[in-house]
């Protein structure tokens, strides 16, 4: 009986009006989804002009085709790479220098410039000129904030990722456990005493990830996908980070892994939300968490001797 009326409902003249009316609505809905693929696929490198323009009219395009496009080029994040470096060495030796005048007359300056509180101290003050030489990048080309160029973009649901970056360390944490990892490195001399715990604390939580999240995830990030893709330009963003942080870590292997993979879930989420501020959130909340758990293990960073057990 249904069979039948089946039959007859699709055989009937009156019904291939509804069945027409059916197949377009799906063609519609269908071609919605087509558009918004092939603005996911284009790109600066291979653009899709959206139906109905001739291959040549790029101003039918639709402005948001274009993921990442920044102002600045690879010369300009090599420049701020190599700014980063140089001002870190001259501010430590300047520091350094001023600090053995002062306080130790009778250490070597290479003495003096190892000492935690003077290297922070460079970089600290080498961080700020290398800020100030980003914005100077950006202003170069008008009508954009720095905020609009790197993607800021505050995400409404901030908390997520701050909760985000404290998984994140448990878990690299609970995978650290499981990998030979050694029991000195040379970032623990930046804990022997509490004055230098707290300070590499509070450094690690304010200007250090903001400059290095501007960087990775503001300046090279952008310019990897704009030549070589996402994938790629994921990657690469979180090998440069990991690499980066290898002296501070005896350039043992697993130790850089932990590091790498940290980098990997921050360039990941700054490609997903397209939201430095995300990722720095993240990050934060990561470093947090990590200078957390060596406060309770060494009793408000009282017995720093226990990190060494």
């Amino acid at each position: 009986m249904e069979e039948s009326q089946y039959r007859t409902w699709s055989q009937a003249p009156d019904a291939e009006p509804l069945r027409l009316i059916r197949i377009e609505h799906l063609f519609r809905v269908n071609s919605k989804f087509v558009l918004a693929a092939l603005n996911r696929l284009s790109s600066p490198l291979n653009s899709v002009p959206p139906p109905g323009s001739l291959p040549g009219d790029e101003s039918s395009s639709p402005s948001n085709v274009i993921s990442e496009n920044p102002s600045w080029n690879e010369w300009d994040v090599l420049q701020i790479a190599i700014l980063t470096i140089v001002s870190i060495v001259a501010f430590l030796l300047l520091i350094a220098f001023a600090a053995k005048r002062l306080l130790y007359p009778n250490a070597t300056i290479f003495e003096v410039a190892g000492y935690p509180w003077v290297t922070v101290l460079a970089q600290l003050i080498a961080y700020i000129v290398v800020l100030l030489f980003m914005v100077s990048l950006v202003k170069r080309a008008p009508g954009q904030s720095f905020r609009q160029a790197i993607r800021w973009n505050w995400p409404e649901s901030w908390s997520a990722y701050l909760f985000g970056g404290v998984i994140l360390a448990l878990a690299l944490q609970g995978l650290a456990h499981f990998l030979p990892m050694p029991k000195e490195l040379p970032i623990d001399r930046f804990f022997r005493t509490p004055r230098e715990a707290w300070a590499l604390s509070l450094f690690g939580v304010t200007l250090a990830p903001l400059l290095e999240e501007f960087f990775f995830r503001g300046f090279l990030y952008p310019v990897l996908v704009r030549r070589l893709g996402v994938v790629i330009g994921i990657l690469l963003t979180a090998g440069s980070f990991g690499l980066i942080h290898a002296p501070q870590l005896g350039r043992a292997w697993a130790p850089v892994l932990v590091v790498f993979l940290v980098g990997l879930a921050l360039t990941i989420a700054r490609a997903v939300t397209k939201s430095v501020a995300a990722s720095l959130l993240m990050h934060i909340a990561y470093n947090g968490t990590i200078s957390a758990l060596i406060f309770v293990v060494t009793d408000g960073f009282r017995h720093l001797d226990k990190l060494s057990q």
